[in-house]
């Protein structure tokens, strides 16, 4: 019974975000310049905050822009040879770690300096290096953050990705040509949210959509990592401040094994390897690959006009300006650090 009462709270945006789509991908073709893409995410900002605003209508955009995308991912992987992978080689991977730190560096500093909490400061520090929204979800229960703090670094950080994503395209042009890997490199290594190196990717051309997600999903890898270094990072002062606190230390070691629980590389991650594997061994044939890049590109479009949908000017206005120079100086620092290291590393 749950199930269908899921399933028709869904039906409604899901429909919303499916015509955007189409309509995206049909004006696209009379503005090649600009392709469907971007013109969905357009179109979903424009609906979802005009005469799409019902709360009714955010199932169904959650599940385009969440579910839908991961399984564009998983299907992605049954189109890409490991050898496309390790086209990244130890330049890539030592790009992405160096980047993840200095973002997390910068996070933290820009955040004390504007006078904002410690736990917000994580949150805006997790969700900038690795993966957005996912990544700030899996790091507050983890430092237990309070959901107000939650909630507004999930937007800061989802409105400076969005800014980002057309940001970056000019300057991938003018300082690399939009050559394909230190483009790829750019995107997958500086936007948060998989949603938008998708989106950004698809505006310079498929071979950097690719590479940029390959660099995005190696990001996304060392989410464990990053998480387990905050909830270090916290509890070492809660404990600092409670050291005789008998009480606080048995909730401390009962939530440390909750939190060791829902702790992991989250699901589509893993399906990505899994069909790239298969794939790469052969396992897929070329007829069946195909098959999945034309349903992943669907899939993709759809959660592009979710994620515009989901993007509300209100809340945005409503963080006012201090939080807004937070998330945007901190984008500003990952886009010269990873200028600087592309140079140096490519």
């Amino acid at each position: 019974m749950n199930i269908f009462k899921s399933i028709k709270s869904i039906i409604p945006g899901l429909i919303i975000c499916i015509i955007l789509a189409q309509l995206g991908l049909y004006l696209g073709t009379f503005i090649p310049s600009i392709g469907g893409a971007p013109l969905a995410i357009f179109l979903g900002l424009l609906v979802g905050n005009t005469v799409a605003k019902s709360d009714k209508f955010a199932p169904g955009s959650k599940f385009s822009e969440s579910d839908l995308l991961s399984y564009s991912i998983v299907l992605l992987g049954g189109t890409l040879s490991v050898k496309t992978i390790f086209k990244l080689g130890f330049s890539g991977v030592g790009f992405i770690i160096s980047q993840m730190v200095i973002t997390i560096f910068v996070a933290i500093l820009i955040g004390k300096k504007l006078g904002f909490s410690k736990k917000f400061q994580s949150l805006m520090a997790s969700g900038n290096a690795v993966c957005g929204s996912s990544a700030i979800g899996a790091t507050a229960p983890a430092i237990k953050a309070e959901d107000a703090e939650k909630g507004i670094s999930i937007t800061i950080v989802n409105l400076t990705g969005t800014i980002l994503m057309f940001i970056l395209i000019p300057v991938a042009e003018y300082f690399f040509n939009s050559s394909t890997i230190p483009t790829s490199a750019l995107l997958g290594g500086i936007l948060q949210s998989v949603g938008q190196v998708i989106a950004a990717g698809s505006m310079v051309n498929h071979d950097v959509l690719e590479m940029a997600t390959i660099f995005k999903i190696v990001r996304i890898v060392f989410l464990v990592f990053v998480v387990m270094w905050f909830t270090k990072r916290h509890s070492t002062v809660e404990t600092k401040e409670f050291a005789d606190d008998t009480e606080f230390a048995l909730k401390k070691e009962a939530y440390a094994t909750e939190s060791k629980k829902k702790l992991g590389v989250p699901w589509y991650i893993i399906g990505f390897f899994i069909l790239c594997t298969l794939f790469s061994l052969g396992f897929i044939p070329v007829s069946i690959s195909k098959i999945f890049k034309i349903v992943s590109a669907k899939f993709e479009i759809i959660a592009l006009a979710g994620i515009g949908m989901r993007v509300k000017i209100a809340e945005l206005v409503a963080q006012g300006p201090k939080a807004s120079i937070y998330g945007l100086s901190v984008g500003a620092i990952q886009i010269i650090s990873a200028l600087l290291l592309i140079k140096i590393l490519f």
